[in-house]
């Protein structure tokens, strides 16, 4: 039986950031190479600035870090915008087994209608962001693809874990296996733009020129400069 759309006189307001501290050789290690480990969790830590920044900029009223890893790894712009936005930005531990579960679970820790972004996307916009939290008003539900087959963004009106059962991650059909899912359960599904994902040196730059006044863009440009300069040496 096909549930109706929960109907909300508001917005759902709360945006999960799930990310990992960007440590050298735990983030983005397909960028590596040309970057090194170290160059790599600089730049991830720049994506996960640009992902937070456009959180809190964002018409959300809470938004909550889920994060794998201590947070003492992650860049002193983070810890400047948590102290900037105390009371309205909070952090906790990821848990669970994979990324389904962690998924599933950071749902549930924040126990309330929300929308849940990765930190791959550093060009994605408040306004974007608005989009994910307003289509919960009318839908069930609100899932944002991404380029390589998976999904940049999900949002849950009555969060379960049960709308990830059989959805593989990190797969070429992650997307659209999530959007079967949530089909299969009866929900009426808000679609975003599709946005690239940060994965790999060629998609980093894509983004690089696309957003190029981003933390994540000079972060890439800096690293780049420094090889360029080593080569020359």
């Amino acid at each position: 039986m096909r549930a109706s759309a929960t109907l909300r006189t508001q917005p759902a307001s709360t945006l999960i950031v799930i990310a990992k501290a960007p440590v050298a050789g735990r983030v983005k290690t397909r960028m590596c190479p040309p970057l090194t480990y170290a160059e790599a969790a600089h730049v991830a830590g720049a994506a996960l600035v640009d992902t937070l920044g456009a959180a809190l900029r964002s018409r959300a009223r809470r938004v909550a870090i889920a994060l794998d890893g201590d947070l003492g790894e992650c860049p002193r712009d983070v810890h400047v915008l948590l102290q900037e936005h105390r009371g309205r930005c909070s952090v906790f531990r990821q848990r669970g087994e994979g990324l389904a579960a962690r998924i599933a679970n950071a749902f549930d820790d924040v126990g309330d209608a929300a929308a849940l972004i990765g930190m791959d996307t550093p060009q994605v916009s408040p306004t974007t962001l608005n989009l994910a939290l307003g289509n919960l008003r009318t839908h069930d539900a609100v899932l944002g693809l991404s380029d390589d087959g998976g999904y940049w963004l999900i949002g849950l009106n009555d969060p379960h874990a049960s709308v990830f059962d059989g959805v593989a991650m990190s797969t070429s059909s992650t997307g659209s296996d999530q959007h079967e899912r949530l089909l299969m359960r009866g929900l009426r599904v808000g679609l975003l733009p599709t946005l690239i994902d940060v994965d790999d040196i060629a998609s980093g730059s894509y983004v690089a020129r696309s957003a190029p006044d981003s933390a994540f863009a000079r972060a890439l440009r800096s690293v780049q400069r420094a090889e360029h300069i080593a080569s020359r040496q």
